[in-house]
């Protein structure tokens, strides 16, 4: 059984969406919750509070909260109000976000920073604070969200995808630097019909699509019951799979001595693009560590 009794979080963006379905599943199973967010409904209130009252009413403890995670005294904030509130902090899930689609070439610079803003400084702002309370409790888990549209691409969201590549560099660094202190780090891909993606699927699409679909695999990166760090997952729908960066087999040309012309590139290009016999690795040092990578030395 996982539960999480004992344990305080973060979420995010947590005031619909999909932050909102991975914070009523914490809460549910036992965590204190600080629910960020900072929307507001038409009536004037914060999306952060009709969450916490949500929790509350079902027994569950929660606090609102409505910084931003776009500067570091806001990421400041939030943490301190799981501080505050609950005495400590043992998890965080980085899902905040919002999408200003526009193609490259008629991408305004406000459009762009305003998405790196949120996503790529956000991660920050709100994981640095957080990761200095985890290491002093030797104990944490922290949730990143990367996208698809980074990974693979997406007309109309270089900005996005930028932005959450950037976090999945981010990841990678970090699990190195926070293994020794008990902290495990991890990515998602989730896919879902949200506020933020209303109108971008099908109908029939997005009833399949939906928030709470992404729970699960979320739920269980945040327990003590999972081994694993620096791992990005992809979701949708009820499908989940490992996603990682890798390289193939490729060929060395050369003798680390002479130069190498740019024909001898092109007489073995297919080669090079080969990706039939792919490699993992854990760390850049890896890559370059044997001075001849993926010789299969």
């Amino acid at each position: 059984m996982i539960y999480f009794k004992g344990r305080a979080a973060v979420v995010t963006g947590a005031g619909a969406g999909i932050g909102r379905a991975y914070a009523l599943e914490l809460a549910r199973r036992g965590a204190a919750v600080v629910v960020n967010d900072i929307g507001q409904r038409e009536d004037g209130q914060f999306c952060a509070d009709a969450v916490v009252d949500e929790i509350l009413a079902a027994g569950g403890q929660a606090a609102a909260s409505y910084a931003s995670v776009a500067t570091m005294a806001g990421g400041q904030e939030i943490v301190q109000k799981a501080m505050d509130r609950f005495g400590r902090l043992d998890i965080l899930v980085n899902n905040a976000g919002i999408l200003r689609d526009r193609t490259f070439m008629k991408m305004t610079e406000e459009e762009w920073d305003a998405v790196i803003n949120v996503h790529l400084r956000g991660a920050f702002c709100v994981t640095q604070p957080a990761v200095r309370q985890m290491r002093q409790q030797q104990y944490g888990r922290v949730v990143f969200t990367a996208s698809t549209s980074g990974m693979y691409g997406n007309f109309g969201q270089s900005n996005y995808g930028a932005a959450k590549m950037g976090i999945i560099g981010l990841m990678h660094t970090l699990k190195l630097e926070v293994s020794r202190y008990g902290i495990q780090v991890n990515t998602v891909a989730p896919n879902a019909d949200t506020g933020m993606t209303r109108g971008v699927f099908p109908d029939e699409v997005a009833r399949r699509i939906r928030p709470q679909f992404n729970v699960p695999l979320v739920v269980y990166l945040c327990s003590q019951q999972n081994p694993v760090s620096g791992m990005v997952f992809s979701m949708s729908a009820g499908w989940f799979a490992r996603s990682a960066m890798v390289s193939g087999k490729g060929v060395c040309i050369g003798d680390t001595e002479r130069f190498i012309a740019a024909e001898e590139i092109q007489e073995r290009f297919d080669e090079i693009c080969t990706i039939d016999r792919v490699r993992e690795f854990g760390t850049c040092g890896e890559l370059y560590s044997l001075g001849r990578p993926l010789t299969g030395r």
